[in-house]
């Protein structure tokens, strides 16, 4: 079974003094005058791609962005992307691990998930430059490592994520509406886990302490799908992401995703694509 090419955060640049491994660089320090290339690939780490100036192109799980100036690109680990980037581009690269933010702060964890839920952002000139004097303190911190550094990175993190999070509002804040944001970001994380162990909606509702129907409507009124529809989606996706990122034979991506019987998979691919995975492989490749 070929896995899709996994790049970890100690293949690129690791700081040890920081819990989960963060790093900060100049993107101008990566390209070193020349342009990158990445085939599809996915990260174990969180990366944020911070682009003062871009060229190029970005694909994340199959959405293609053209990359201009004043953008942030922000991926959750296991995303599969492919990344153009021309030489002239410039800004910062900042990765961190699933640990950056400690497991009891509740807050942050929060504030994180809300903000890569967005894979782009597009922001003004104005509004770009209050991120970059938050990225330049970052990376004031990261490079001189004074006393308490890493607590002074991760508040000014929070302020960073916080700022993502306001570009994404375009309604006042609503306390209830905030209660069913939370429960459906619970949920979508718990799917990431158990998406391949086929789980019912109840023993989902179950773990979120909420009935089926409650679960239900909150996935309906913020995502507009049912939960049974969100689990084919991110099934569909893990799907597409083997289909196009490896050569494995179709019944290892079918066992790989929790099937048995790959003719029940192919029935469930075609269903929902319109094509057989090897058409859809062939088609997209």
């Amino acid at each position: 079974m070929e896995l899709i090419p996994i790049r970890h955060i100690n293949e690129t640049r690791k700081e040890p003094g920081l819990s989960g491994n963060f790093s900060i660089r100049y993107i101008s320090d990566l390209l070193a005058g020349k342009e990158m290339l990445q085939e599809l690939h996915r990260h174990d780490f969180f990366y944020v791609l911070f682009l003062k100036r871009g060229i190029g192109h970005h694909q994340i799980d199959f959405a293609s962005f053209t990359i201009g100036d004043h953008a942030v690109f922000f991926m959750r680990p296991g995303q599969v992307h492919q990344l153009e980037l021309r030489a002239e581009s410039t800004g910062y690269l900042v990765q961190f691990g699933n640990e950056f933010y400690f497991p009891d702060e509740k807050v942050s964890n929060q504030l994180l998930r809300k903000a890569a839920n967005i894979n782009h952002y597009q922001f003004d000139a104005g509004k770009f430059q209050k991120l970059q004097v938050i990225l330049n303190n970052i990376f004031q911190e990261y490079t001189v490592k004074e006393q308490q550094y890493q607590e002074v990175i991760k508040a000014n993190m929070d302020i960073f994520l916080i700022e993502l999070i306001r570009q994404q509002r375009s309604v006042p804040f609503d306390p209830v509406n905030n209660y069913a944001q939370e429960r459906i970001e619970q949920f979508l994380a718990l799917l990431e886990k158990y998406a391949f162990e086929h789980q019912p909606v109840t023993q989902y509702a179950a773990m979120l302490n909420l009935s089926p129907y409650q679960l239900n409507s909150i996935a309906k009124s913020m995502l507009g799908k049912t939960c049974s529809e969100l689990m084919n989606a991110y099934i569909l996706l893990e799907a597409k992401r083997c289909l196009l990122a490896t050569a494995n034979q179709i019944n290892q991506i079918a066992y790989h995703l929790g099937y048995e019987d790959i003719s029940y998979f192919i029935r469930f691919f075609k269903k929902h694509t319109g094509y057989s995975p090897e058409q859809f492989r062939r088609n997209l490749k």
